[in-house]
């Protein structure tokens, strides 16, 4: 048993032309984009918010846990 393509079959697909290109006007035209934030978002109070403390605060934690372990692995040489 074999597989069927999932692509459809161009002899039988309407609208192309010998090719393979489509007649002008056929495809819909280019969907709207919208970028960025619909409202204008307010500056934090604060210079640091809670996540970027956060962020610090683990940054902190990791460098510790990558100190202390390069010191053990250096004092048990």
């Amino acid at each position: 048993m074999t597989a069927l393509s999932p692509d459809p079959d161009p002899a039988r697909t309407p609208g192309l032309e010998p090719g393979g290109g489509v007649t002008p006007g056929s495809t819909p035209p280019e969907s709207a984009q919208t970028s960025g934030l619909s409202e204008e978002q307010p500056p934090p109070r604060r210079r640091l918010t809670l996540t970027a403390m956060i962020s610090l605060i683990a940054l902190a934690v990791f460098l510790l846990l990558f100190v202390a372990t390069a010191v053990l692995l250096i004092v048990n040489m």
